[in-house]
């Protein structure tokens, strides 16, 4: 399909008796948000020139003039003097009107053999394509900076939690290898899903293909593409790239949401586990002592942002009959969006965890209340032949004879041990600290300093 502008810039006007009104141009207009596709427009378009001109579709001085009319509308652009016109709608007959400007029919002839459908379709994936990569090396900053903090505190030692309650005593560098692992998932899923992105629309044209001599492998391997849409219908129609893209940040944002709400309950002045640099924070017209996380608690407000646009794709496409419909013009503001706000995001946790001051001295006292240690007091009772359930039964009692007592189990005598179970003996106590309750983990994925140290050096060495 070979699409003439009108003066004004519209591919249909010749169909038409009256002219769109200024309010539906507005209305229906994207220029302005999907300005942004420029570059990957240009990229599509040139690609395609280039499969034109080789399958003898336009000649080489149409490829030539239309290189040279692109590379002064990249430069244009990329100066800030490109005039982008609300009455020509879109990224794509901004761009196409310019050239056809610069270069003449050269410019006319560059539609030929596709459609708006398939160009946007190609743009939006090199687009995704290109967030992708910058995401997984944000993905791998962050987890950088994540080593870094755990390796500083292998051997801290901080209560774990399970239902908000003291549980057990880990290190604090255990803790932050959770979120080591999290956004190492995050980033495989997000090159999984960039395979499917990486597959070119291009060629399908409007919905049923062309009439051209087309080969769209040829623009494929042009633009690094792995393969081509396979059904003409599906290429134009489908968002499911998308949506896929949009889940797999909605997920790095839960869990830089959880991370934020473990960074506010520590820097608050009752638990005091951490502080964050000053650089992250804010205070209070009205309270000159306060030093508020900010970034954290935005960042988790901003997960509910993502997850909306999520949602707002899977209803915009839930509807839709084949092939190309308007509704798919509403896909590009929450898909940018999305990845703007992770993007920038990524960027300052990298930056944050770096800035992060951790107080270990109110780590290890946290971690002597709670009876965090009984646990090791039954699985001693168990290495020694109680049944587990029978020596359960004992360390409760112990337990609350140590809350009617207001100490620790560590505080209790041998005698005072033994009343619960004769199979105590003198080596309880090394039990019961916190460094050999730690210690005793010492297997793949458990607490134990050395375990911990081990982990760090096999991401470091995956994310070489």
């Amino acid at each position: 399909m070979t699409a003439q502008l009108s003066k004004k810039g519209e591919a249909w006007s010749a169909r038409f008796s009256e002219p769109v009104s200024d309010l539906v141009k507005r209305y229906t207009a994207s220029v302005f948000f999907d300005k942004r596709l420029a570059r990957f427009d240009i990229e599509g378009s040139l690609a395609h020139a280039e499969m034109l001109a080789h399958q003898n579709i336009i000649n080489a001085q149409d490829l030539a003039d239309i290189r040279r009319g692109m590379e002064q509308i990249s430069a244009e652009i990329d100066a800030g003097s490109f005039e982008w016109l609300l009455d020509l709608e879109d990224v794509h007959l901004n761009i196409e009107k310019r050239l056809t400007e610069l270069v003449g029919d050269a410019g006319k002839r560059l539609h030929t053999g596709r459609s708006r459908n398939d160009q946007v379709a190609t743009d939006i994936r090199l687009y995704i394509r290109a967030a992708i990569d910058d995401i997984n090396g944000l993905l791998r900053d962050l987890r950088s900076a994540l080593l870094d903090l755990a390796e500083q505190h292998a051997d801290t030692i901080l209560p774990g939690f399970t239902h908000m309650q003291v549980a057990q005593p880990i290190t604090f560098g255990h803790h932050i290898l959770a979120y080591v692992e999290m956004f190492g998932r995050d980033a495989e899923r997000m090159t999984d899903a960039r395979k499917r992105v990486n597959r070119l629309p291009l060629g399908a044209a409007a919905l049923a293909g062309t009439t051209f001599p087309i080969d769209r492998l040829r623009v494929a391997q042009t633009l690094g593409f792995d393969d081509v849409c396979r059904n003409s219908l599906d290429a134009v129609s489908d968002r499911d790239f998308a949506i896929e893209f949009c889940a797999a940040a909605a997920l790095v944002m839960t869990h830089i949401s959880r991370m934020s709400e473990e960074l506010v309950i520590w820097m608050s002045p009752r638990i005091g586990f951490i502080d964050i640099a000053d650089r992250f924070c804010t205070g209070s017209s009205i309270m000159p002592q306060k030093k508020n996380p900010d970034v954290p608690e935005l960042a988790r407000g901003k997960t509910g942002r993502v997850n909306g646009h999520l949602i707002a794709l899977l209803t915009l496409m839930k509807g839709q009959p084949l092939a190309y419909n308007k509704d798919n013009q509403e896909d590009k503001e929450p898909l940018f969006d999305t990845v703007d706000t992770l993007t920038d995001t990524l960027r300052i946790f990298a930056d944050m965890a770096r800035g992060i001051t951790v107080k270990p001295e109110a780590m290890r006292a946290a971690a002597l209340q709670g009876y965090a240690t009984a646990t090791d007091l039954a699985d001693y009772l168990v290495k020694k032949g109680l049944p587990f359930r029978d020596a359960h039964e004992a360390v409760a009692r112990a337990v609350r004879s140590c809350v009617d007592l207001n100490c620790d189990l560590s505080d209790l005598t041998l005698e005072q041990l033994k009343v619960f179970s004769p199979l105590i003996e003198a080596d309880i106590f090394a039990v019961l600290t916190l460094e050999g309750s730690v210690a005793a983990r010492d297997h793949i994925g458990g607490t134990a300093p050395n375990q911990v140290r081990q982990a760090i050096a096999a991401i470091r060495k995956e994310l070489a």
